[in-house]
């Protein structure tokens, strides 16, 4: 019986040693207290194998010990199997900060770190021009005239752009900018998501434009010039840096800058030679200053350095002899304005360079180190917008929609995907705001830009699929009335640009965050790389205890022991402490993966891919619940809440699981498992109970529906483009009223009170009426609720030949069709006189009942 409770002791107690990485001393300590007791207490077996377990954890623990024998060998193995950094990246590695990632990768998150990056809000002026200059910018745009019409924004809307400063939010106020917040770019960014074109060309310019460029690198006189301009519009930028043979890779840029004298109006100019092809680069048709990344050599050394300079940047004016720009890229689904610059052996000047000559050879470091922070918000705020849209919009038509006599909003078809569609719009409204908020803290987040560009991305994929598929018919027929299909169409581009997605989830997000989060490896190859064994036995050894540390934390909040602090509410605490528990079972296998497999690991993607996953969703998850800590909670937001940590949660075990089953060390695998899921699974996807109380929620007028599509343009004023979210709003507002009036003309109609042709909802309400079944006031509304809910399923048709550009090759078909009275469409197919009739009649048409904000 003694040697069992030695051993259940000594097990329980190094599990408490191992969960506080109290350190070899502490456990070299409990091993010989408990061998001493088995000595004197007969069992002196116990007692001597817990003395000889002692005494190796204090020769391999104890600094003063390991370091005469263990260390050199460990040191030396290590150099072996650590994978070489490449020179690009460590550049990446060291671009940014590590904040609350940092804290998920240690396996043990301080949730006070989290909770100090307080939210003061917007400033009164941000709050301003939300509500009052994103309204205007966003009520001046058709989608179809943008898409289909134009190919471009109205020039209005140009020119309101620029005198509104839109194009300087990042440009301080000294500089003529608005000098905006992150937090605030990121709300007017996804305000403009209404129209996909009107949010890119707003987003590029602050984000990897010119413009931040400049404000980091610029020297004096570059910010002086160019910032100004840039501000109010009378500067477009654009910044080339993708090429035929560089796109993800932008490492193996291909086009050149060769330092060499040129005479220049009889003076002798030291400057480059460039030689480029970029393609793929917003705003590039109509910019007026390009910011080019190139490959910088001095094969003369005039500038006295290297011959090779590396990746460099330089800011060149449109009109430079020799620039060819102007022709346009066609991007699938949007017209936004994108095309291809191309130059053979164009001179400019040393000035050119952003920071000036003493910047050659830095363009990398700036590229990615900007990267991190736009990658945080153009993207991921123009998805988040989207998602607010389309759940207004899809929320609203499922109400208004009726099949079998009932709003299909009802059927749990269309719940289930209306409910998921929630949840995407709403844990992408926290995440983004939360690190934007952190933004504007000063952190510069390198792998949460990865994770947010791909997630959101991915977010806004799934669910504008899920709005196409309720919308059905509605969203399939191409035309000015369709307000989803365009997006919809676009959303390919968001997958792509700015590290495509497959990329991004397989190399960046852990293949980064392995090395810049983990609190050692970074120590341990800077110690590698500087031969200081010192260090390394410190990075190492602590990196061991962490180890050892996270295995007895996962294992034992598994099991249900030891529950992780946390400063949350009751709705929110328990997923808080399955984040802390998950955090060291992904710390745990993020380990082993890269121990077991080495420089191997940067080959294998699909495993770097889950590992990335399980951070991410544990990432994300975090945010979902700071900003559920200190937002204004409304009635129902609990219900959403769950619904999204369940989802999260369930997602994360599922990467656990393709992790265990596909790390190559078999018997590691299943350990592994052991030690993260002792009790297997304990998530599983959102109940039904929860989809279909959520669909409720974001398909009538609630405070829930109100706070998912807040910020987004929702007023319908006289001279602005037609808004069917306000429409769909006002339609919502007066639905209680109506949905009565529906059921008692349905129940006066399969009784036989109403006549048996009267098939349209509108020929039931008249005849309702003439039997004194509806009175005039109910009367009056139906006709005008029926009215616009039947405007707003309504689709477009066009003239026969709308859709060729070249007449001469329609095929009729031999039909009698008269061809001059088919509409006689040239150039952009419009609608048909009748149905753009109806459109300007229902445009005018006021709302029986007002929604306020």
């Amino acid at each position: 019986m003694m040697p069992l409770i030695l051993i259940a002791l000594a097990v329980v107690g190094l599990l408490i040693v191992m969960r506080r990485e109290a350190g070899a001393a502490a456990a070299a300590w409990l091993l010989a207290i408990l061998g001493l007791s088995g000595v004197l207490f007969d069992a002196e077996v116990t007692g001597f194998v817990l003395l000889i377990a002692a005494g190796l954890v204090a020769v391999c623990g104890l600094p003063s010990l390991r370091r005469r024998w263990l260390s050199p060998r460990a040191f030396a193995m290590f150099k072996k199997i650590a994978p070489k950094v490449s020179d690009t990246e460590r550049t990446a590695l060291e671009a940014g900060s590590v904040a609350w990632d940092g804290e998920l990768f240690s396996g043990k998150p301080d949730w006070n770190q989290l909770l100090a990056y307080r939210d003061d809000g917007l400033t009164e002026e941000e709050r301003s021009f939300l509500e009052h200059q994103c309204s205007v910018a966003a009520g001046m745009c058709s989608a179809w005239e943008i898409a289909r019409e134009r190919a471009d924004l109205p020039p209005e809307l140009w020119e309101y752009l620029k005198k509104e400063g839109f194009f300087g939010m990042i440009i301080p106020k000294e500089y003529g900018g608005l000098g905006f917040s992150a937090k605030a770019q990121s709300l007017v960014l996804q305000k403009l998501s209404v129209n996909e074109t009107l949010m890119v060309t707003v987003g590029v310019p602050n984000s990897l434009g010119p413009g931040e460029l400049l404000l980091k690198y610029g020297t004096e006189e570059q910010k002086k010039y160019y910032l100004p301009r840039l501000a109010d519009g009378r500067e477009i930028p654009c910044f080339g840096l993708t090429g035929p043979r560089a796109g993800s890779d932008a490492t193996s840029l291909p086009d050149t800058g060769v330092v060499c004298k040129q005479e220049i109006d009889g003076e002798e100019v030291l400057g480059l030679r460039m030689t480029f092809s970029k393609r793929w680069i917003t705003l590039a048709p109509v910019a007026t200053v390009v910011g080019l990344a190139f490959r910088m050599f001095d094969p003369e050394r005039l500038l006295g350095g290297e011959e090779d300079l590396g990746i460099t940047c330089a800011l060149v004016p449109r009109n430079t002899p020799g620039m060819q720009i102007g022709r346009r890229h066609h991007p699938i689904g949007s017209p936004f304005l994108n095309g291809p610059i191309h130059g053979k052996d164009i001179f400019v000047p040393l000035d050119t360079i952003i920071g000036g000559p003493e910047m050659a050879g830095e363009g990398w470091r700036m590229l990615v180190e900007c990267l991190s922070v736009g990658r945080c918000v153009t993207l991921p705020s123009g998805a988040s917008g989207t998602a607010r849209y389309a759940l207004g919009w899809t929320g609203g038509f499922a109400r208004i929609r009726r099949q079998f006599n009932v709003p299909v909003a009802e059927m749990e078809g269309v719940q289930a995907p209306l409910a998921r569609m929630a949840a995407l719009a709403y844990i992408s409204q926290a995440v983004v705001y939360q690190t934007a908020n952190m933004i504007d803290h000063g952190v510069k987040p390198a792998v949460p830009s990865a994770i947010l560009k791909y997630h959101l991305t991915e977010f806004q994929r799934l669910l504008l699929s899920d709005a196409m598929d309720i919308h059905g018919g509605k969203a399939v027929t191409v035309g000015p009335r369709n307000y989803i299909g365009i997006g919809y169409s676009a959303n390919p581009v968001a997958i792509t640009v700015e590290g495509a997605n497959i990329m991004t989830r397989n190399l960046m997000i852990f293949g980064q965050g392995a090395i810049r989060c983990h609190p050692y490896v970074l120590k341990e190859l800077d110690a590698k790389d500087k031969d200081d064994a010192a260090a390394f036995d410190e990075a190492f050894f602590g990196h061991m205890g962490l180890i050892f540390g996270n295995a007895s934390r996962a294992f034992t909040q598994a099991i249900g022991f030891g529950k992780a602090d946390t400063p949350f509410d009751a709705v929110a605490a328990p997923y808080a402490r399955d984040i802390s528990r998950l955090s060291a079972g992904f710390s745990l296998c993020a380990d082993a993966a890269m121990a077991s497999l080495g420089s191997q690991l940067k080959t294998r993607e699909m495993l770097s891919a889950r590992l990335g996953d399980v951070l991410s969703n544990l990432y994300l998850l975090s945010m979902l619940l700071k900003a559920w800590q200190e937002g204004d909670q409304v009635e129902g937001e609990d219900k959403l809440l769950h619904y999204s940590a369940i989802y999260l949660l369930y997602h994360t075990e599922q990467a656990f699981v393709e992790i265990f089953d596909n790390l190559p060390r078999r018997g590691l695998a299943k350990t592994l498992k052991a030690i993260v899921m002792p009790l297997g699974r304990r998530w599983h996807m959102p109940r039904d109970h929860l989809s279909k109380s959520i669909a409720q929620l974001v398909s009538h007028h609630t405070p829930l529906r109100s706070k998912l599509i807040r910020d987004t343009w929702d007023e319908q004023k006289e001279g602005q483009k037609d808004n069917p979210l306000a429409r769909y709003t006002a339609l919502l507002a007066q639905y209680d009223r109506a949905e009565p009036l529906y059921r008692k003309l349905n129940k006066a109609y399969a009784k036989g009170e109403l006549p048996v042709d009267a098939l349209h909802p509108e020929e039931r309400v008249e005849a309702a009426h003439r039997k004194h079944i509806l009175n005039d006031d109910d009367t009056a509304f139906m006709r005008e609720f029926e009215a616009e809910v039947l405007d707003m399923l309504t689709v477009d048709d066009f003239a026969f030949d709308a859709f060729a550009l070249d007449k001469s090759k329609v095929n009729w078909h031999g039909t009698d069709v008269d061809q001059n009275e088919t509409g006689g469409l040239s150039g952009a197919a419009e609608a048909t006189p009748e149905v753009n009739s109806d459109r300007e009649t229902s445009r005018k048409r006021k709302p029986k009942v007002s929604v306020n904000k």
